[in-house]
């Protein structure tokens, strides 16, 4: 018993040092954005919103922003699409090598960023295909495609395929037992889904590097050109400001479905 006290202790000290690891950088970043001097200092004479207030003018982030949320949500839309068709076709489907068909859905997770990203452009140079929003539209939408068809997967972890033969005998259509019967069950999932897919293609840059133009540049690649340039602590204000919009829609996501049923599908 004693030895699986110290055990505990152990690994609960482990645990909170890995959650210290890896929050420390955000709080260093939140704590940057409220300090009134130029420099990338600690607040150590009060705080302030100067930064904050410093990013009115900066009217390249604000297009950058633009064009972000406007691939995002295309992108988006369009991978809840695709990743429920997807999610729906391997649970009620019931076909041979349906395993393969959710791995290689899947399988933009597996790569790293930068190997998506020379893919991409090497498509669209072997397709002709040059016009910078489509592609941040097709990479981001690959990108987002298996969060959407995971999270459904778990939403339809609980759903027995059973269920909608039995709409059927009762005078539904396949189409219609879809709707009536599996669709309300899935509304949870799709927008956990899509919360997912919203924030990989919004705070995306290895695959937005390999593609974005002078004229259509999302946001990430802006900071990373800002942060090249000389940058100053409004930088540490863009950033909070993403960290607060993320985990808003994490906690909206957790409160829909649940993230360990996410992680578990």
């Amino acid at each position: 018993m004693r030895r699986k006290g110290i055990t505990g202790i152990v690994m609960a000290g482990l645990a909170a040092a890995a959650l210290i690891f890896m929050l420390a950088p955000l709080a260093l970043v939140v704590a940057v954005s409220l300090s009134p001097t130029i420099g990338f200092d600690l607040p150590k004479n009060g705080l302030s919103l100067r930064w904050y207030f410093a990013l009115g003018p900066l009217d390249e982030f604000w297009r950058a922003l633009g064009v972000s949320l406007r691939v995002a949500g295309i992108a988006t839309v369009s991978a809840v699409v695709l990743g429920t068709l997807a999610a729906l076709a391997i649970h009620f489907g019931r076909f041979r090598g349906a395993e393969v068909v959710r791995l290689l859905v899947l399988s933009p997770l597996m790569l790293p960023g930068i190997v998506k990203g020379i893919a991409l452009l090497q498509a669209a140079r072997l397709f002709g295909v040059m016009d910078s929003f489509a592609l941040l539209l097709i990479g981001h939408t690959v990108l987002a495609i298996p969060f959407v068809m995971r999270t459904l997967t778990a939403s339809l972890s609980g759903i027995d395929p059973a269920i909608v033969d039995a709409a059927r005998t009762l005078g539904f259509s396949y189409p219609g037992a879809m709707l009536r019967i599996v669709a309300p069950n899935l509304l949870p999932g799709m927008f956990t889904g899509a919360v997912f897919g919203f924030l990989s293609s919004f705070d995306n840059y290895s695959i937005s590097l390999f593609v974005a133009s002078v004229r259509v540049r999302p946001l990430p690649i802006q900071m990373i050109q800002y942060l090249d340039e000389g940058a100053d602590p409004s930088i540490a204000a863009i950033s909070t400001a993403l960290i607060v919009l993320t985990a808003i829609l994490l906690l909206l996501a957790d409160r829909a479905v649940g993230l360990k049923r996410v992680a578990a599908g």
